[in-house]
């Protein structure tokens, strides 16, 4: 699917690295002469925003691992003294703590668009599993950085998440211990938590890099999820998509900054601000909003072990969703009965993320449920719907859905 590369090496450096690595020509086919759908709107872009916060995160986190001490006596005053004493460091931990939920917000962006476009069916499942497999590696990631801080919701979180390991039988008391590095989380839990939160961003840059690939390989998606069917249907990357994903990151950068100077504080919790302490329990747990829904259902299920195979279900049940869906049109545009369905989805996991920072109790829980069944049932009806519904008729070519 990669454009035909039109680069012609200008001067005897460019000509003699083309005959022993040609990799300039192979980049200008891969991000300038590729063909791109003509008719891809500003949803498309949310991919390219997830990639400048990933580089963000990176690079910020290279410079705070500079000054922060990860052990339980030191590290909550690290912080602080990054956040006083460091040159520009509170810009550093600003720009990377809300950069957190930014990039959540990117993603989960990202997600919904692929899930009302169709993104993930034939022949783009393997670019639809590596992108949930990013997710998964974000929030594993997300999860130890919360950790790092040494705050009250940072110990009593690593508590209760790493406890739920022990709901499996045989082997979760094992799991747990050696996520604890002992018998309680510890110095050698936040050792362990800072490693992997240091070396997972980069394994999560190589996995991007699979993603890429893989999208190049398949071609772009598109709104009408009509496949493209001569040059006319296509544009080539660059000027026309890098320019409009620039302007798209410059957008979200401003709103980026507007939590970073004027409420830095906004996604984190008040009690984080305090030192953790083994001995005082916070009167109510929440975990980072991006992990909300996921709690919500944690907390819908009295079972222990029912709430974690629960929890963990909504995620792995996004690796199958190519093979769930059984319609053969791909954007819900044209299919009126899934739209319906879909946008019951986005409620449920709106209202999850709500219900999921209330206490787990009364009406809470039971609304809690009833989201939790929208939905799970979600990717049932999909199954159902798309043996029954009667889709609108689809453009003959993006050309003329576009000239329409």
């Amino acid at each position: 699917m990669a454009g035909h590369s039109t680069y012609q090496p200008q001067n005897a450096i460019a000509k003699w690295l083309e005959r022993r690595l040609p990799i300039i020509s192979m980049m200008h086919g891969q991000a300038v002469a590729f063909p791109t759908p003509r008719n891809l709107n500003y949803f498309w872009t949310f991919g390219a925003i997830a990639m400048f916060m990933l580089i963000t995160m990176i690079l910020t986190g290279i410079v705070l691992v500079m000054h922060y001490t990860p052990h339980t006596s030191l590290a909550f005053n690290s912080v602080e003294h990054i956040m006083r004493d460091v040159n520009y460091g509170w810009l550093i931990r600003n720009l990377h703590q809300n950069g957190a939920s930014l990039f959540f917000i990117a993603v989960y962006m990202h997600i919904l668009r692929g899930l009302y476009f169709g993104s993930y069916k034939e022949p783009r499942e393997v670019l639809w599993i590596l992108g949930v497999l990013i997710f998964l590696l974000m929030m594993a990631t997300a999860f130890m950085g919360y950790v790092l801080p040494w705050g009250q919701m940072s110990f009593w979180g690593a508590t209760v998440i790493t406890n739920l390991f022990s709901a499996f039988p045989i082997v979760g008391d094992p799991v747990v211990s050696w996520l604890w590095g002992g018998f309680s989380v510890d110095n050698p839990t936040l050792n362990r938590f800072f490693a992997l939160h240091y070396l997972l961003p980069f394994m999560i840059l190589g996995v991007v890099v699979l993603h890429i690939w893989a999208l190049h390989v398949s071609g772009n998606g598109n709104p009408t999820g009509v496949e493209v069917k001569s040059e006319q249907d296509t544009l080539p990357f660059h000027p026309y998509y890098t320019i409009k994903d620039l302007f798209a990151v410059a957008v979200f950068f401003i709103f980026f900054l507007i939590f970073v100077f004027y409420m830095p504080m906004f996604f984190n919790h008040p009690d984080n601000n305090i030192e953790a302490n083994p001995l005082v329990t916070p009167a109510h747990i929440v975990p980072e909003w991006y992990f909300l829904p996921f709690y919500a259902i944690l907390r819908a299920v009295p079972d222990k072990l029912g709430g974690v195979l629960a929890m963990f279900g909504a995620i792995a049940v996004m690796f199958i969703l190519p093979w769930l869906d059984t319609s053969k049109i791909r954007s819900m545009t044209y299919r009126p009965i899934a739209k319906v369905f879909f946008w019951l989805f986005v409620v449920a996991c709106v209202a999850l993320g709500y219900l999921g920072a209330a206490p787990a109790e009364g009406l809470y829980v039971v609304f809690s449920r009833i989201f939790m069944a929208i939905y799970f049932g979600y990717f049932v009806f999909l199954f159902v719907i798309g043996l029954v519904e009667k889709p609108k008729p689809l453009p003959n070519s993006i050309t003329e859905s576009v000239l329409s």
